[in-house]
Formats: C-alpha cells, sequence, structure tokens
C-alpha cells in the first residue's frame, strides 16, 4: 500500500536496477505495469552497455501521454567508449530530448570522480569517502558554459516546475561504486510532493 501511497518507480531492465532501486529508495516497475499510472515518479535507466530497455523504448509515446515526471539514470559510462554527454544524446534520439543538469568531470586517471552543477557551478567531489562541495574554477566555468546556456535556455519558461509538470527530463549520471548522482536524483525526487 505505501508504494500506491508514494508511487516512485525504477523502469528498466539492467544488471544494477536492484541495485538502484536500493540506492534511490523507489520501487521497481515495467513500463506496461497497470500500476505506472499512479506514479509521482519514475526514474529511467540508460546504460551506455546495455542501452534503454526495449519495452520502455516501445511503450514510450504511450507513458510520456501521462506526463509523469520523470529522470534518467545514465549508467555505465565509467569506462566505456561512451560518456555521459554522448548518452544523453542518445537519450534524446531514442525517446526525447533531456537536459543536464550536471555534468561528469573527470580525475586525471580518466576516472569519473565529480559532477558539476551547471545552475551554481559548485563541484561535488566523490574521488573519496567524504563528499566534498568546492567552487569551480574559472576554467571548470569556461568549458561548462555551452551546456549552462542550454540549460539555461530549458528552464527559462517554467523552472524546474517543468520537471515537476512532466514536460522536461533531466538526465543525471549515476555510479553505484561510489555514489556519484544518487544525492543529485534524489534532490529531483525531492522536488515531486509526496502524497503520503
Amino acid at each position: 500500500m505505501a508504494d500506491l501511497i508514494n508511487a516512485r518507480f525504477l523502469l528498466g531492465i539492467s544488471p544494477e536496477s536492484e541495485q538502484i532501486s536500493k540506492l534511490l529508495g523507489v520501487a521497481t516497475a515495467k513500463i506496461d505495469d497497470p500500476l505506472l499510472i499512479t506514479a509521482d515518479v519514475v526514474i529511467v535507466v540508460a546504460s551506455t552497455k546495455s542501452g534503454i530497455d526495449p519495452k520502455v523504448v516501445a511503450h514510450w509515446q504511450t507513458f510520456r501521454e501521462l506526463y509523469i515526471p520523470t529522470i534518467v539514470a545514465v549508467v555505465n559510462f565509467e569506462d566505456g567508449d561512451v560518456d555521459f554527454e554522448d548518452m544523453s544524446a542518445i537519450v534524446g534520439k531514442m525517446l526525447e530530448p533531456v537536459v543536464t543538469p550536471y555534468l561528469v568531470l573527470h580525475a586525471e586517471d580518466g576516472k569519473p570522480t565529480a559532477l558539476i552543477n551547471l545552475e551554481d557551478q559548485i563541484i561535488t567531489d566523490y574521488s573519496s569517502n567524504q563528499i566534498v562541495k568546492i567552487p569551480s574554477e574559472h576554467e571548470h566555468r569556461e568549458l561548462i558554459l555551452e551546456f549552462k546556456e542550454e540549460l539555461e535556455n530549458a528552464l527559462q519558461e517554467g523552472g524546474w516546475e517543468q520537471f515537476v509538470a512532466g514536460l522536461i527530463i533531466p538526465a543525471i549520471p549515476l555510479i553505484i561504486s561510489n555514489n556519484l548522482g544518487v544525492a543529485e536524483i534524489k534532490q529531483f525526487l525531492n522536488l515531486i510532493p509526496s502524497r503520503s
């Protein structure tokens, strides 16, 4: 019954689905599940290795007619040929265009270790057990300028209320091993009013 009161679901079959559900405190569902019409918010898993669940792609247009707030969690980009930004573009072609409120920053060895918030340009460093927020430097702000302007244009009409209304979809990078993206996804989940 609690799922009906606070209906938050993870969509998409991937090896990480169970772990992601636990990390984010949401139930898993299939896109053809009748319970989905009661959803407050859903998270769609998009993997750079396995793509998006074909059933999600096949039923996407019907699902989107419900205007359920949706987040895309991009996974498996750490060591692949496809990075977060590339996968966000692929999601845009497979489902519909997404907005990226965060970009991934990499350590010298190439591993993704931090996120930069495009709105306030604060960096959240996930490289150690202690998650740290630090101000960005001038070179970071120059690198993200185009992405920041793109996000500002997307939010011009109504800010993140557009997400709450199911009109725009944020794509957020997620790495289970160091929790990169978990707090950021939860911030979007918290924008949705709880029915409990």
